[in-house]
């Protein structure tokens, strides 16, 4: 019965359900709507732990999430005790870049799990370091005219156009792209499911 188990992610991140995909899950999208701006918390890793918590709880109320197990996640980075995430608009994202370049901030993704069949639900937050490059002015400029930074937490990513600005990291790889697979394991673990039973079968 529980291989049969439905996966719900609340997030409307491609790279969040790509991660999942790759992992082998088939999980439904459906997006929480949450409003990120009214939720706050006295620190960057206690804000991605209550967005994500309330995502989560938004999805996991609703009819089509019965019998299901519902992920939420959101990712903020730490950078002096200030939680970062989307910029607003080009001119912030360069200023972001600029003040970021040759330093290390911590990205913070909260992860919440609810199982609407038992309305249990855990949750945890992950922490990577993640080590920036001194990437030039125009290639700050160059970058932000994209527009990939407008759209992920901390104005970057691992998985796009400013991988190269990145000198390393500390801990977990996918953490940063917006979704911890081990601890993901972890939480489903303590929900008492394997995800090897949440596999799709193979093509």
């Amino acid at each position: 019965m529980t291989a049969a188990r439905r996966l719900i992610l609340a997030s409307q991140s491609p790279a969040r359900l790509g991660l999942l995909r790759q992992a082998g899950f088939a999980p439904q999208v459906i997006v929480s709507g949450v409003d990120e701006e009214a939720v706050t918390a006295p620190t960057p890793a206690e804000l991605a732990l209550a967005l994500a918590e309330a995502k989560a709880a938004v999805v996991a109320a609703l009819p089509e999430a019965a019998d299901a197990l519902v992920i939420g996640c959101d990712s903020v980075l730490d950078l002096d005790g200030e939680a970062l995430g989307k910029p607003a608009d080009a001119a912030e994202a360069t200023a972001r870049w600029k003040a970021m370049r040759g330093r290390a901030g911590t990205l913070q993704t909260g992860h919440c799990v609810y199982d609407t069949a038992s309305g249990r639900h855990v949750a945890a937050t992950a922490s990577t370091v993640v080590r920036f490059g001194e990437p030039s002015d125009a290639e700050i400029a160059a970058y932000v005219a994209t527009g990939e930074p407008l759209h992920v937490a901390g104005a970057f990513t691992l998985d796009g156009r400013s991988a190269p600005f990145v000198e390393g990291i500390e801990g977990d790889h996918g953490n940063v792209i917006g979704l911890s697979l081990p601890l993901l394991r972890r939480l489903l673990g303590e929900l008492g499911v394997s995800v090897t039973e949440l596999w799709a079968p193979a093509s």
